[in-house]
């Protein structure tokens, strides 16, 4: 697993050891002296996690952590806290300002490779959602990055599997306020909790009777619904193959006993952070996607997603040897309607004809606006002779029954003209069945319009 990782030490020596045991596993390694040089080094985006020693003179490395973290540039990068410093609350103040986890001098080699292995592959989900993300400015970005609510907006809801009672009850107490705790005894039970609730953690204890918490975490990492999930593990002073292994999986962090509140709260909180931050990216880049396939008037697909869309259609119908129709609606003098109720009312009409052709058409159908008011229909499996009857079934609900104008108190009817066409046995295309029921809506509209023509050829 390639990556850039920034080594950051005031003495050259321990940034030399750092380096070469990163080298010898392929990493990229970069290395600053100072905190502003880091700070630097990350804002130039060219980092995936960053080492970062406690104790610089200058900027120490608690103030560096927190500019990274307040700043929607780097907030992302993963930092790791290199220090001889093994207090507690050295630990939690610097979870408090970001830091993704702790490395105690002397470094051992194997759990320092596993973190940031660990580590880095967080990043590259991360970075590829930013990277959909950053492709439109609309979802705000930069805001999402800035967002200190994140955390606070409300309790977190944590699953914490562990079959000893005791030991249950006294994570409960520890977490008392701090997050809404659902304990699970049986680890099959846990992972299915884990697929059916709404958790934004779970912790799992190691101290199974006949079950290897390793096996649970794995199962958890393997699932959809629990992929991204974050896991915490909770181990005994004598377990670090089990720590390595486990970050080997995919845990997120760890905890050793006794365990302590404010450790535990912070951890849990850095993860909760993480994993919130990373569920806004997911659901900006869904808004984005939606956004560039959906028309924003009528909420029906729009002409860049029946222009992706239709070929495959079109291919499979080809490929399995059955058929496949097309309509192109227009309603007819719709200039009308908008100069007399100016374009609001004309966009209730339009509004309000796209819920009768959704209405009027199967959930396989693919319902489009075209562009004004023309709309588009594709209906797999529907030969020209049903596709005739659905157009037909279209045109009639829209003479019968006038449309609300409900800013001018009145109703206003209306008509369409419908062009239909079908897939041809052999030598067809795309364009070609665009172009013939382009057609056959010109030929609608001419000979007089509130009627559905097909052409076969």
């Amino acid at each position: 697993m390639t990556a850039r990782i920034l080594v950051v030490d005031d003495i050259p020596a321990n940034v030399k050891l750092l380096e070469v045991r990163l080298l010898a596993e392929y990493f990229e390694v970069l290395t600053a002296y100072n905190g502003p040089d880091a700070i630097a080094a990350c804002e130039a985006g060219k980092v995936d996690v960053v080492l970062l020693d406690i104790m610089m003179p200058g900027m120490d490395g608690f103030e560096v952590c927190r500019r990274l973290k307040a700043n929607p540039a780097t907030a992302h990068i993963p930092v790791v806290m290199v220090t001889a410093l093994d207090h507690v609350t050295d630990r939690v103040r610097g979870l408090e300002v970001g830091a993704d986890d702790f490395l105690t001098k002397p470094v051992n080699d194997l759990q320092l490779v596993t973190r940031v292995k660990s580590l880095v592959r967080l990043k590259v989900l991360t970075d590829e959602l930013r990277l959909r993300a950053s492709t439109t400015h609309s979802i705000g970005l930069d805001e999402l990055l800035s967002r200190s609510e994140l955390l606070q907006e409300t309790i977190p809801k944590v699953l914490l599997i562990d079959e000893q009672t005791s030991s249950a009850a006294h994570i409960c107490a520890l977490l008392d306020g701090a997050a809404e705790v659902q304990v699970a005894a049986d680890p099959q039970s846990g992972l299915f909790n884990a697929a059916e609730g709404s958790y934004e953690c779970v912790i799992v204890s190691t101290g199974f009777s006949d079950f290897d918490p390793l096996r649970l975490c794995s199962q958890l990492r393997s699932l959809d619904r629990t992929r991204s999930l974050p896991i915490v593990l909770l181990v005994r002073k004598e377990e670090d193959d089990r720590i390595i292994r486990g970050l080997e999986l995919g845990i997120n962090d760890y905890l050793v006993r006794p365990l302590d509140r404010e450790e535990l709260i912070a951890r849990l909180r850095t993860q909760v952070r993480r994993k919130r931050y990373n569920d806004e990216l997911r659901q900006s880049v869904s808004q984005t996607i939606e956004m560039a396939v959906t028309d924003g008037l009528t909420g029906l697909h729009n002409r860049r997603y029946l222009d992706s869309h239709l070929p495959r259609l079109f291919d499979r119908a080809v490929a399995r040897h059955r058929p496949l129709s097309l309509m192109i609606t227009d309603l007819d003098r719709f200039k009308r309607i908008n100069d007399t109720f100016g374009h609001d009312g004309g966009d209730e009409v339009l509004r309000e004809f796209a819920r009768r052709v959704k209405k009027s058409v199967r959930g396989i159908d693919l319902a489009c606006r075209f562009g004004g008011e023309e709309f588009v229909v594709v209906m797999p499996d529907t030969d020209g002779a049903l596709a005739e009857m659905v157009a037909e079934r279209i045109r009639a609900e829209v003479a019968q029954t006038p449309f609300a104008i409900s800013g001018a108190g009145k109703s206003v009817s209306v008509t369409v003209s419908v062009g239909v066409s079908s897939l041809l046995a052999k030598g067809d295309t795309v364009a070609g069945l665009m172009k013939r029921a382009d057609l056959a809506l010109y030929d609608a509209k001419t000979r007089g319009r509130n009627r559905v023509v097909a052409r076969a050829a």
